[in-house]
């Protein structure tokens, strides 16, 4: 499988869960799954190459994000009470 196919399906998963567990106070499991999972590609992408470790040398963040496109957005989001929406802003039209 290539890097490319398999950080696509890694960031699909990664990405709803992150989406989900967002809001509230997951900032410190942030930090661990980010770990792992960088960890985890690393690996596979060192193992398809035939190398030992998992390539902390050889593969800086900026490629394992950047050119390898692994999702990083794991950023926590405080819900704000004052900034919601009471009424819907446009008009709403009755489903039959």
């Amino acid at each position: 499988m290539p890097i490319r196919a398999a950080v696509e399906r890694v960031n699909g998963i990664v990405r709803g869960w992150v989406n989900y567990f967002r809001v509230g106070n997951s900032g410190q499991a942030f930090g661990k799954v980010k770990q792992y999972v960088e960890r985890k590609v690393r690996r596979f992408v060192a193992k398809r190459a035939g190398r030992r470790g998992l390539g902390w040398k050889r593969w800086s963040r900026e490629v394992v994000y950047g050119a390898w496109g692994l999702y990083g957005d794991y950023r926590v989001r405080y819900y704000n009470p004052s900034k919601a929406r009471l009424q819907p802003n446009g008009i709403i039209t009755p489903v039959r």
